[in-house]
Parts: structure tokens; sequence; C-alpha cells
């Protein structure tokens, strides 16, 4: 499998750069919560889950690299870690949901020492990435009998090892319906326009050993009426109570045309990916990026001066065009908002 995309190893926090992939591999060594919120912005980490973890991990870091000498301190670097980098970027609810729970846990140590709190954190930001690493795990678990033998699979965006702390949400279950023997073509949308389609998740499933073909986003209405697609998959940024789900720009578009060729429409997420707090996806915040993301590409225009340029970097699916969403604690056929409900009433149970 790929290597994974944020490690922490003897106080160091390491960073795959994955704007440089698939040409090179290159890791970045952050010192300041800063840097850590300057390379989730800048996508040198990215997807949901890996996102919260790099965040987690960014906070240690700061502890680490100050070594505050009283509790006070630390809780006021903490806090200040936290602050800094909840401003990297604003739909994957992953990002706030690591935060608070490394800034509980400071709190929570506020008795002790200034080197309790340090390893309270260390503690909560490992504990958060391993978590990640079996949620991915079961997710796979629960999708694999999904995947089609000898079927076609289409996917959009990178939510395989590169997203995250373990195989990934929709390409775990790839990875292990190949792993048992199964065999099947993936079909990755370039994703424009950034191609973490193109780049990344090409990248890792040959790497991986999947067959893989590569596609214009556009392409995909092609695809799905030749009848070469068996299901779409793909992962999530932040879910609505009501199931209403935000993904890489784009994904609204597949799920539209997956129902108008009687495709389902698959949505894999951990739990920590889901927002109760919202009612409904048009309360999720879209991050709208750099114009010259869509106007140019690795420094080259390709559009004339004076163009504006529309970039808004997720978009949100309805519930009703999800066929399931796949978590660590099963499948929520038909997702809606008691089905949603139900399962966090067992987790919390």
């Amino acid at each position: 499998m790929p290597v994974a995309p944020v490690r922490w190893e003897n106080d160091r926090l390491a960073i795959l750069d994955q704007t440089r992939l698939p040409g090179e591999t290159v890791w970045l060594y952050p010192d300041t919560a800063e840097e850590v919120r300057d390379a989730i912005r800048a996508l040198r980490v990215r997807g949901a889950p890996a996102i919260g973890v790099c965040a987690a991990w960014g906070v240690a870091l700061a502890l680490t690299r100050q070594r505050p000498e009283s509790a006070e301190r630390a809780l006021e670097t903490v806090r200040d870690a936290v602050s800094i980098l909840r401003t990297a970027r604003p739909t994957a609810v992953n990002l706030f949901w690591a935060l608070d729970r490394v800034e509980r846990a400071a709190r929570e140590t506020a008795g002790g020492k200034a080197s309790d709190i340090t390893e309270s954190v260390l503690r909560e930001a490992a504990a958060i990435q391993q978590e990640d690493e079996a949620m991915c795990e079961a997710i796979g678990r629960h999708g694999v009998s999904l995947i089609p033998d000898g079927g076609g699979v289409l996917t959009h965006c990178n939510a395989g090892s590169l997203a995250t702390a373990g195989i990934g949400t929709a390409l775990a279950p790839l990875y292990m319906a190949h792993a048992s023997g199964r065999r099947f073509r993936v079909y990755a949308d370039e994703t424009r326009p950034l191609l973490q389609g193109a780049r990344l998740t090409a990248w890792e499933l040959r790497q991986a050993g999947l067959d893989v073909t590569v596609l214009c986003d556009n392409m995909a209405a092609v695809l799905m009426a030749s009848r070469r697609v068996d299901m779409v998959i793909v992962g999530a940024d932040r879910i609505a109570s009501n199931g209403d789900t935000a993904n890489k720009i784009g994904t609204y578009g597949l799920a539209v045309l997956a129902r108008a060729h009687d495709i389902p429409f698959y949505v894999a997420a951990p739990s920590s990916t889901f927002d109760l707090t919202l009612d409904n996806g048009s309360q999720i915040p879209i991050e709208e990026r750099d114009p010259r993301e869509v106007t140019s590409w690795q420094g080259i225009q390709i559009a004339p001066d004076g163009v504006h340029a529309f970039n808004p970097a997720f978009d949100v699916t309805p519930a009703e065009l999800i066929t399931a969403i796949i978590t660590e604690r099963g499948i929520i056929q038909s997702p809606d908002r008691a089905r949603i409900a139900a399962m966090f009433r067992e987790v919390s149970s």
C-alpha cells in the first residue's frame, strides 16, 4: 500500500507533499502550527480524515516545539494552535472534530503540569490517528461485498490512503475486494481543476496493483451509458444530519448521472465526517478557492487575461440521490434523518 500521508516520528511531524505527486515523493517537516495550517490550506495534505489527523498533530507539534514551562502557558499554546489551525479550510468537519478533541484533552489535564498536558495531547492525537486507521478497515469490511466481480467502479477525487490515516474510505472496499481475489476495473475521474483523481487516486491504485483507467470528468456520462460502470463510490468531507453530503466539486453531477442511468451511488465516510448540528446540506460551508487554479495549470495560463473563474472546492449531493452511506458501523441504506440518528444512537449506547 502507498505510504501514509501524515506521520509522527521522534517528535517530528512529517507530511507527504501531495502537490508533488505523482512525479516526486517529497516530505515536509513543519515547525509551527502556522506551517501545518499552510500545508493543509495549500492541499499539501488533503482529504477530510487526513486533515483531522494532521491538525491534531499540529497542536502536539506546537507544544513540543515551544516547551511551555507552566500548565497555564501550555493551555495557551494549545488554544493558540487550535485557533490557527481552525482557519485552514472550512468544509471538512473532521478538522474541527479533531481540534475539539485535542483541546478537550488538554483542558481535562489542566490540573497537572505542562508536561502532563503535552503528553495528553500527544496521546489524543495518536488515538485519533489509530481510530481513523481502524475506521478505514471497518468501512472496507462493510463495503467489500458491494464491489462487483468482473465489473466496473467509478470514483471521483481521492478517498484512499492518501486522504486518511489508513487504507481510505471510498477506496477501502476496493482494496479489500482486490486482496480477496476479486477482479474489477476502477475508473477514476481526473477531478478538475487540481486533478486529484488523475494524480493521486490513479497513482495509489496503480501502486497497489489495481486495474485503473483515468477519464476526464465530462466523459462520465458516456462511460455510464456504455454500461461499463456498475457502481459509483465516493468519499465525503461533511455529511449533514439528513444525509446531504459535501464532497469534491463534481460529485453532485455524478450522482445525478448515476440516477439517470440507474447506477447505485455510494458514499463512504467515518462517523467523524457527520455533522449532526446541521439540518441539511444548505448549511455546509463551501470553500471557494483561488480562481487561478482554474485559469492556469502549473504556472501556465490556459485562459485569456481578464476572464473570471468560478472555483468552489466542493458541492453538496442531496441525500435522495445517495443509495447508501458506508460507515465503520455499517451501511445506512437510503440515508435520511431517522436512519442516521439511529446509527448514532447505537454508537452512544
